[in-house]
């Protein structure tokens, strides 16, 4: 790829410096030096014929001119074989009104860019352009320029003499036109990598014959690599990595006999490679790794006797590694890994004495590693994890004495780690964990002075850590977890304060914890869990600013927590159940405010449980069972939103269970069991609605158990056992589906057992009052089912709301009727009244009428 230009006007001249003539379209002449040299280390077979292209008519003009006489040029040109006869004023300007007119399609940014594109002499200071000496555009590099818009408005048959092409690291986007093959037949750089064009790519490419270096690379062209391509016979690159092409390699790629890079990578390409692939006795570089090949190796791959870069990896290539990989002696890198190659590593891989870079992983390989491999001297890496290879690690690895990084995990090597591993002074990473090594560590092991990665982690080896290991100071991983060492840690085990990682669970060390160990403020994950290291908790361990994760879990450690651990304030997970610690938890623990996950349980801690751990915002898991706390449960734990494990289980806590534990939403499991918990169970514990596990057993607890209970409908534990519940059990649980385990035992609880299999077993509710059930053994059977009491029940019920209702209906009415009568007798009490008045009135006592 070209360097990008600059918009230097005055480098659009010719020069001699140090006897040497050098061109440019855009860059400083020390520049392009400095750029045609990469260019040529990157691409030495394509770009010989570049710097053929400047060297000779450089070195042509200076023998005719003398050096004195000559100033600047302002028209360039590029090639011996490039027009010398001066191009019409009409060419001239077809090219220039071309170049114009894709100008203008492009983005306003993109024209600012180009503005030194004016006028009709596109020869004349053009950003990006040069020309040959018969005043005729040779090459356009716009690389790196942060172009943006589409090739559709470039005319390209306007560009007849053009040779170079390069557009790489834009963000030029559409498809490739189908004019693309109206471009001058001269042209032999073309490079549109590292764009956004779509679409295919089109078979007009194959029209342009001359072409020796194609790049489409780091686009999002589809479709299928076409035959077109063996149009091209004179290409020594061909990259189209980094796309989204699919289908087969086709077998014309055999036909590019020039062809010393290709590159086809991180596509979705199918099928088996192709045996013509052979044909290509120039390749030097060979790319097909990420894509979906299938099907073997083949043979003929043994016939690139030039390649010095096979890069197959992840892919789903099958069948065995074959021996004619041998003959390829200047191979320095091959990677098979990702693969599921089957059979054992070739003998002849010893004959790639070239090789640094091997990696064979992530694949199905079995038997031994090859002693031949210490014939590879000058080899730097080598991966062969995640195999299935046995048998014993060779002598002769001991022979590679560059390697720098070892990778032999994850496969069923047996016998013991060879002494010969102290001769690879160069090694900084050795992997040997999951596999079946033996016997005690080399103390030749010593000598890896510059290891920084050492994992021997699942293995089968015992004995006492070497001494000689104080020497490698500089180890950032040490994994010795899952073996049968015994013995102490290494004390000088971080004397250079580089070790982040250090894990040694599962083994039978003793002693105290390394004293350069308090000291290592690098330290950011540390498991010494399931050892039986001994010492004072308090002086072991020191302030860790980087600490994430440590377990001292089952060890037996001794003395009080410090406040330190609050002074960690990366700190996820703390660990340190199963020993004997003592005293009361330190109220500063809160201020770790990281902590995620608290485990504390099965010591011998004493007081209540500090308020202040309600600071912890994303704790979700706390756990300080089995210890001697006392006291009620802070009301602040209700603030612990993300909480989800909550097991305050065998202590002597007490009071009520607060109703805050119903804020804890996210809970799944809460264990209260073996406390001396007193009054009911309360109704928020029926909040908890992601709830799966619920133990309230061993308590004190009274009342019945609360009907909202039956809201917890992932339940699949429930124990309320050994307590002092009265009353029923709510006939709701009979829709508790979820749960597969229940124990109601030891209580006073009365009427129907639930009607689900949790409840079946004797053990789950002997020893109540008067529990009854139908079918049930050991149960006496309820006088009626409960649905047939439930109904009966609601129907009595019914029937005193409408009686009562009929009876108020009917004093109503009686009391209107009463009332109604009352009036009448009172009306017609009157009317007499009136009428023995008018009588006494007419009739008077003197006979006549008033």
């Amino acid at each position: 790829m070209y360097t990008p230009t600059n918009g230097n006007a005055e480098c659009i001249t010719l020069k001699f410096i140090n006897k040497c003539c050098i061109f440019s379209s855009c860059t400083p002449c020390n520049s392009f030096i400095s750029t045609s040299s990469r260019m040529a280390h990157q691409y030495p077979s394509s770009y010989s014929l570049l710097s053929r292209l400047i060297i000779t008519p450089c070195f042509f003009i200076f023998l005719l001119f003398p050096l004195s006489s000559i100033s600047s040029f302002h028209v360039i040109f590029t090639s011996a074989s490039a027009p010398t006869i001066a191009i019409s004023k009409v060419e001239q300007d077809q090219e220039a009104l071309a170049l114009l007119a894709w100008k203008v399609s492009l983005d306003n940014q993109t024209q600012v860019l180009l503005s030194s594109w004016f006028g009709r002499n596109s020869c004349h200071h053009w950003f990006g352009v040069a020309c040959h000496r018969s005043g005729s555009v040779s090459d356009l590099n716009l690389q790196s320029c942060g172009l943006r818009g589409t090739l559709q408005n470039l005319n390209f048959s306007s560009l007849p003499n053009l040779l170079t092409l390069n557009l790489t690291n834009n963000s030029l986007d559409g498809t490739i036109p189908t004019n693309i093959g109206n471009i001058s037949k001269l042209i032999t750089i073309l490079d549109f990598g590292f764009n956004n064009f779509t679409g295919v790519i089109p078979k007009q490419l194959g029209f342009l014959t001359s072409l020796t270096f194609l790049s489409l690379a780091s686009n999002n062209f589809r479709g299928s690599i076409l035959p077109f391509i063996a149009n091209l016979k004179n290409l020594t690159i061909l990259h189209f990595y980094e796309n989204e092409l699919s289908g087969f390699i086709p077998q014309e790629i055999g036909l590019l006999r020039y062809l010393n890079d290709l590159r086809l990578s991180t596509n979705n390409l199918t099928g088996p490679i192709p045996h013509s692939i052979g044909n290509l006795r120039n390749l030097t570089t060979l790319y097909l790794y990420r894509n979906k090949l299938s099907g073997s190796i083949p043979q003929e791959i043994g016939l690139l006797r030039s390649l010095n870069d096979l890069e197959l990896s992840n892919n789903n290539l099958t069948g065995p590694i074959p021996p004619s990989i041998g003959n390829l002696r200047n191979l320095t890198t091959l990677y098979l890994y990702r693969n599921k190659l089957p059979g054992s590593i070739p003998q002849e891989i010893g004959l790639l004495r070239s090789l640094n870079d091997l990696e064979l992983s992530n694949n199905n390989l079995t038997g031994p590693i090859p002693p031949s491999i210490g014939n590879l001297r000058n080899l730097t890496t080598l991966y062969l994890h995640r195999n299935k290879l046995s048998g014993s690690i060779p002598q002769e690895i001991g022979l590679s004495r560059s390697l720098n990084d070892l990778r032999l995990s994850f496969n069923s090597l047996t016998g013991t780690i060879p002494p010969s591993i102290g001769n690879l002074r160069n090694l900084t990473t050795l992997h040997l964990h999951r596999n079946k090594l033996s016997d005690f560590i080399p103390q030749e092991i010593g000598l890896l002075r510059s290891l920084n990665d050492l994992q021997l982690s699942t293995n089968n080896l015992s004995g006492a850590l070497p001494l000689e290991m104080n020497n490698i100071t500089h180890l950032k991983n040490l994994q010795l977890y899952e073996n049968n060492f015994i013995g102490q840690l290494p004390d000088e085990i971080c004397l250079g304060i580089a070790l982040v990682n250090f894990t040694a669970f599962g083994n039978h060390f003793t002693g105290p914890i390394p004293k350069s160990l308090k000291n290592c403020t690098s330290l950011f994950r540390v498991r010494l869990d399931r050892n039986q290291l001994t010492g004072d908790i308090a002086e072991s361990f020191g302030v860790y600013p980087n600490l994430n994760y440590i377990d001292l879990s089952s060890n037996n450690f001794y003395g009080e927590l410090s406040e330190k651990w609050g002074q960690c304030h990366k700190l996820t997970h703390l660990n340190i159940s199963n020993n004997n610690i003592s005293g009361a938890i330190p109220p500063k623990l809160g201020r770790a405010t990281q902590l995620q996950r608290l485990d504390l349980s099965s010591n011998h801690l004493s007081g209540k449980i500090p308020k202040e751990l309600g600071m912890l915002p994303l704790l979700f898991e706390l756990l300080l069972t089995n210890n001697s706390l006392s006291g009620s449960i802070p009301l602040k734990l209700g603030k612990l939103a993300d909480l989800q494990t909550l097991d305050l289980a065998s202590n002597n806590l007490s009071g009520q269970i607060p109703k805050q534990i119903g804020n804890l939403l996210k809970l799944s499991s809460l264990n209260l069991s073996g406390n001396r918990f007193v009054d009911s169970i309360p109704d928020e514990i029926g909040k908890l609605l992601n709830l799966w596990s619920l133990d309230l057993s061993q308590n004190m607890l009274t009342g019945e158990i609360p009907p909202l209970l039956e809201e917890l409908r992932y339940i699949e534990t429930l124990n309320l056992s050994h307590n002092q519940l009265s009353g029923t059990i709510p006939h709701t649980f009979d829709d508790l589906i979820s749960l597969t385990s229940a124990d109601i035992s030891y209580n006073q609880l009365e009427g129907p057992l639930p009607n689900i299999k949790a409840f079946a077993p004797f053990e789950a509710f002997r020893n109540n009052k008067g529990l009854c059930g139908n079918n049930v053994t050991h149960l006496k059977p309820c006088s009626a089912s409960r649905k047939k009491a439930t109904k009966f029940f609601i129907l009595i019920i019914l029937l005193l709301i409408v009686s009562t209702l009929l009876f108020l209906f009917a004093f109503i009415i009686g009391i209107y009727f009463l009332v109604q009568k009352l009036r009448k007798k009172t009306t017609k009490s009157t009317l007499e009244a009136v009428d023995v008045k008018d009588l006494f009135a007419i009739w008077g006592h003197d006979g006549e009428l008033i």
